[in-house]
């Protein structure tokens, strides 16, 4: 195993450092070495390293998300109001609709299992986000209209979202039946993450406010709390509702608002550690894709996908429209709304798991929404935002 993490640290800092020099996303590089270095083509990683992919993709999601709640302006997301709420969920539901009306006439699904692609490919990517908008944000543009604020809280809600959609088509595909109670599971995922994660961080305030210790140490404790607070999330499973991932951003959130001094300490410290989680997530996101099923899609599956994609954008237009942003600050928000990867693989191969009829296509379609528009997103975002959003003196 850990020769195979020197492979992917080494050949993703190689490969992404290749790809800035050519003015590409270094992510597209990262997952350029996943492919090589994965079963699809060389087969460099062990089989105990790939078992254990999902929970290092979700370990460096974890890291980034908690970087976001600790850097979050609270009230620069308040002032853009309507429009904050409407991402979480409107861009994601034009996405699902497109797929349902493009999917049987170019892939030849039912309306169902286009339901369970359009899930499938409807979440957009935190992890190819989160950092950009906190880049952005460092950098000092859109934050007096609170834009980077919007798209990064906008899409962490906008994959618990997707994901107790999918979860629902899915049921619905295996003949579970769907309650009212199940559909409220949204709302309540989503609060219930949100409070316990504000409340949690609230009180680690408190905590170091009493007890002086290390900011290493801080981190540490911070990691472990958000470990288990993902972890409760499957515990709870079909209990209560609740979102672990928007709880570990609360608990940075909540930290901030209490302990901002310490909480840019902490980001600081989390955004060093990013360095290497980025690469091994992004490799990893590149070592789950099969050539093989993206090949064998042929173009109705790209079309689908690009299709899908332009429902999204509308989306979002609706989301922002009347909102007071100009022209080019609506279209960067658009732009961010593209870019997909860490949800798709981990969730693109679950219903060919679970034994669907439509699991195959599911899983090409989720591959190629990772290869095209992983890099077309991250591209658009980095190559746009210094000239559509205006910098705050």
């Amino acid at each position: 195993m850990l020769t195979s993490l020197a492979y992917i640290l080494l050949l993703g800092l190689l490969l992404g450092s290749l790809a800035r020099r050519l003015h590409l996303p270094p992510l597209v590089g990262m997952i350029a070495a996943g492919i090589l270095l994965g079963p699809a083509c060389l087969n460099l990683l062990s089989p105990s390293l790939l078992s254990i992919s999902a929970d290092l993709r979700q370990l460096a999601l974890i890291i980034i998300l908690t970087r976001a709640g600790l850097s979050l302006d609270l009230a620069a997301l308040k002032r853009v109001g309507r429009p904050a709420i409407l991402m979480c969920f409107v861009p994601a539901c034009f996405e699902i609709a497109g797929m349902v009306l493009l999917a049987p006439p170019l892939l030849g699904v039912s309306l169902l299992d286009a339901a369970i692609m359009g899930a499938v490919v409807g979440a957009v990517s935190p992890a190819v986000i989160v950092p950009r908008m906190l880049k952005i944000t460092e950098e000092g543009y859109g934050t007096a209209k609170g834009l980077p604020q919007l798209v990064l809280a906008g899409a962490s809600v906008d994959d618990v979202f997707v994901i107790v959609m999918f979860t629902l088509f899915t049921g619905l595909a295996s003949g579970e039946a769907v309650s009212p109670l199940s559909l409220a599971g949204v709302p309540v995922s989503i609060l219930l993450g949100a409070a316990v994660g504000l409340g949690l961080g609230v009180a680690l305030a408190a905590f170091f406010r009493a007890f002086h210790m290390r900011d290493s140490v801080k981190v540490v404790i911070l990691l472990s709390l958000a470990f288990l607070l993902v972890a409760a999330q499957d515990a709870l499973g079909g209990l209560i509702p609740f979102s672990g991932l928007l709880a570990v951003m609360g608990m940075g959130l909540g930290l901030q608002r209490r302990r901002g001094e310490a909480a840019l300490r902490l980001s600081s410290k989390f955004s060093k550690l990013w360095v290497a989680a980025e690469v091994a997530l992004f490799v990893l996101v590149g070592a789950a894709v099969d050539l093989k099923y993206a090949a064998a899609a042929g173009v109705g599956a790209v079309l689908a996908v690009l299709g899908a994609l332009c429902f999204r954008s509308l989306g979002v237009a609706v989301c922002v429209a009347g909102s007071g942003f100009s022209g080019k600050e609506k279209l960067f928000c658009i732009l961010s709304y593209l870019p997909k990867a860490t949800v798709q693989a981990a969730i693109g191969g679950v219903p060919l798991a679970m034994g669907l009829a439509c699991g195959q296509v599911v899983l090409t379609v989720a591959v190629i929404a990772i290869l095209v528009t992983a890099p077309l997103g991250a591209a658009a975002i980095d190559l746009s935002y210094r000239r559509l959003l205006s910098k705050d003196s």
